[in-house]
């Protein structure tokens, strides 16, 4: 027997295939809209169309932004001879709360994972090999510290040894296993100052 009708059904539905909203949560806030006025959800609704719609791929680091290059990567002051890989937009939000990293950033959207059928080329390395063509003294990979995120650094460090530009890991201090959107500021701060060359 169905407890609701068909549209909170659907709408509990919709908001239960989000990453980390299970099915009481989705109750929760499918209530919560639907107990909204109209104009407030119709801002709501504008404000996803328009994310989807004019959000994209920062054209230097790849990171999500609305505009051609993101913030940082626009920004005259940070060093742009040193750049950090991260595996996606979050980690790159995890370092930025630091406030104290000041070089640029790499998003490759994702690691490699044979196991998932995720290749090099699945990943945005090219789009880092070709950013080595500026001058760049130092990539630090800060992917995670998981077997994909190691696998992944491994291979980075291969491919940029041979141009001569230093690389470097993060330090320990992010535990194994850990994603970097959940370590809190301290933590990466000292993994950052403690990383080491590869």
């Amino acid at each position: 027997m169905e407890l609701y009708s068909g549209y909170i059904n659907k709408l509990i539905e919709e908001l239960s295939s989000l990453p980390g909203i299970g099915n009481k949560s989705a109750q929760r806030l499918a209530f919560y809209l639907v107990n909204q006025p109209k104009d407030r959800i119709e801002r709501f609704a504008k404000v996803l169309t328009d994310a989807k719609e004019h959000v994209r791929y920062c054209s230097s680091c790849y990171t999500l932004t609305d505009q051609e290059i993101c913030p940082v990567c626009a920004n005259a002051k940070r060093d742009h001879r040193m750049i950090m890989v991260v595996e996606n937009t979050r980690d790159m939000t995890a370092y930025e709360k630091t406030g104290k990293y000041e070089g640029v950033y790499h998003v490759l959207h994702g690691a490699i994972s044979p196991m998932l059928g995720v290749g090099p080329n699945d990943i945005k390395l090219k789009e880092l090999m070709q950013r080595l063509q500026d001058e760049v003294d130092e990539v630090i990979i800060t992917t995670n510290s998981s077997l994909e995120g190691e696998t992944t650094a491994m291979y980075i460090s291969k491919l940029i040894k041979p141009t001569g530009v230093k690389v470097t890991r993060i330090a320990s201090g992010v535990p194994v296993g850990g994603d970097l959107e959940y370590i809190d500021e301290v933590t990466l701060l000292r993994a950052l100052e403690g990383r080491v060359e590869l």
